[in-house]
């Protein structure tokens, strides 16, 4: 068992010309460590390295830096989400409201089952210093906008369908969004509160400014 608490093992080495199955090993293994631990800190080049059975300079050749292991961690973490949710809202059907309705609980379903990867996208525990990481602002502030684009576009539809009386359409997904956030953070949070049954609908619903038509 290695000190840090990961295990360690020895990696066969890649072929010539397979050094993208190195990269995808190592975020895998630090996505392992996320779950495992719900903590960034655990993350480090020496952790991963020992995850993986390489040697920590072997990383260097991929990621040179701790910051942009977590940024790959972190986009294939949203690309997970959106897929996700694409398929949710396809399997909802035609109908706009069902179609939101779905892709919120969707959002909240996969809040629920990959609590260490949701909580590196968007509960703070991953906050790299720019100023002295690889990562870019330009980096951090693409991140999550195809998901936040998704529920923009279902409200719209709810808007054109008339079973929504938002007038502002962006501006009501993003009070949407921080709403399920709000439901997913505090589900983990108090566990043993009391939660109505149907207190995702109501938030969906009053958020979303959604009509009984």
């Amino acid at each position: 068992m290695a000190e840090d608490g990961s295990t360690t093992r020895t990696r066969a080495r890649n072929r010539r010309g397979e050094g993208a199955r190195l990269r995808e090993e190592i975020v895998a293994a630090a996505v392992d460590l996320l779950e495992e631990t719900g903590d960034e800190s655990a993350i480090t080049l020496r952790s991963v390295a020992r995850r993986v059975g390489i040697a920590a300079p072997s990383i260097y050749r991929h990621f040179p830096d701790q910051p942009a292991i977590m940024l790959a961690v972190t986009r294939d973490a949203f690309a997970e989400l959106d897929e996700r949710l694409r398929a949710d809202v396809n399997a909802a059907g035609d109908a706009p409201r069902a179609r939101l309705l779905a892709l919120c609980h969707s959002y909240l379903e996969f809040a629920r089952t990959r609590p260490g990867r949701y909580r590196a996208m968007f509960g703070g525990v991953w906050t790299p210093d720019l100023s002295t990481a690889s990562v870019t602002e330009q980096d951090m502030a693409t991140l999550g906008r195809s998901s936040m684009l998704l529920l923009a576009e279902a409200l719209a539809d709810c808007v054109t369908a008339g079973c929504s009386t938002s007038t502002d359409t962006f501006a009501d997904a993003v009070a949407l969004w921080l709403g399920l956030h709000g439901l997913a953070d505090q589900r983990v949070a108090a566990p043993a509160f009391p939660w109505p049954p149907d207190i995702a609908e109501r938030l969906i619903t009053s958020l979303a400014r959604l009509t009984d038509r």
